[in-house]
């Protein structure tokens, strides 16, 4: 496990964790997602175009209620971000295999004896307490490095380099080492990082340069302001 505890002074093992897994089949559209950001500006004019219509119904305004429909019907159309032909808003179900699962861990053992505080935001790490060593908080990179392992030998997936934990977390804070890994991919696969980037919305620079130091000047000032939320929006926060 990774939880950096013991319980009378052995390691916390799987037996030892309470938890409850719950399979969800679909996913909806939030406020922070990048394609109802981007519609946002189209969502407001259509939204005081509604407004101005209804006070003309109701006799507080004055105005040609057909024309204003037939401007909502062409802002609907030129919203950059559609699905099915619809303008994606917050709350709309998203296309696709949406599967995921959500885990829930009490924060104390099986036994309920022994705190694990699995929501801590400490790292992994030895401190003094009342004049005892004491383990304390969770190791994150294990956790995810580990299921990661096990999901792709359990289904056989060939995992991307983009899609690792390792990957994102260096894209969020170090993305001069994240492109110049991403370069020495071989073809085919650095293809497929380049697609799955740009599914997550995030600018592609045409023309990626070799050196840390060009990566560094030309792709970290388009890309660092939207990292973390495009990395949110796509997968698991860091």
């Amino acid at each position: 496990a990774s939880f950096n505890r013991e319980i009378k002074g052995r390691a916390v093992i799987i037996d030892d964790i309470k938890y409850y897994a719950k399979i969800e089949r679909q996913r909806t559209f939030k406020g922070t997602d990048f394609q109802v950001k981007e519609n946002q500006p189209y969502a407001t004019k259509i939204l005081q175009l509604k407004t101005e219509i209804r006070n003309i119904q109701e006799g507080r305004a004055e105005g040609n209620i057909k024309r204003m429909k037939k401007e909502i019907a062409k802002l609907e159309r030129q919203a950059p971000h559609q699905q099915n032909g619809k303008r994606i808003v917050q709350g709309m179900r998203k296309d696709g295999n949406q599967s995921h699962i959500h885990i829930i861990v009490s924060r104390k053992d099986a036994s309920n004896r022994f705190s694990l505080s699995p929501g801590s935001k400490y790292k992994a790490s030895d401190v003094k307490l009342n004049g005892k060593t004491v383990k304390r908080g969770f190791d994150r990179d294990k956790f995810f490095e580990r299921a990661e392992k096990t999901f792709d030998k359990t289904f056989g997936y060939k995992r991307n380099f983009a899609e690792t934990y390792k990957a994102r977390k260096d894209f969020v804070k170090n993305p001069n080492l994240y492109f110049a890994a991403l370069m020495k991919l071989p073809a085919n696969e650095k293809a497929l990082a380049f697609k799955m980037i740009a599914k997550t919305g995030l600018p592609i620079v045409p023309s990626i340069p070799v050196s840390q130091t060009q990566i560094a000047l030309r792709v970290l000032k388009r890309l660092r302001r939207g990292a973390e939320i495009a990395i949110k929006s796509s997968s698991i926060g860091i």
